[in-house]
């Protein structure tokens, strides 16, 4: 977890996110790694199908993050993560 803070300003991209409104996947440009965190930890509260969801970040091979990730990550760290330090 410590090393996704660290990593918080990093490029990353979700996939995995569905849109129930038009039952595909949602289109989401990539963005920091706080932000998709925040995004994935809180997008089903918008109503999206996150079950599927993975926030790729970091060099190819590196790990991913799963929605409990993403939720463990934003109730831990939430505003830390979107700092720009």
């Amino acid at each position: 977890m410590a090393a996704a803070l660290e990593a918080r300003n990093k490029e990353a991209q979700i996939l995995g996110v569905l849109d129930p409104t038009t039952k595909s996947d949602a289109a989401i440009d990539s963005c920091r790694l706080g932000e998709a965190v925040q995004f994935v930890a809180n997008a089903s509260i918008l109503g999206y199908d996150v079950r599927a969801a993975m926030v790729l970040y970091g060099e190819p091979g590196s790990p991913s993050l799963r929605v409990r990730d993403c939720e463990q990550l934003w109730a831990k760290y939430g505003e830390a993560l979107l700092r720009q330090d």
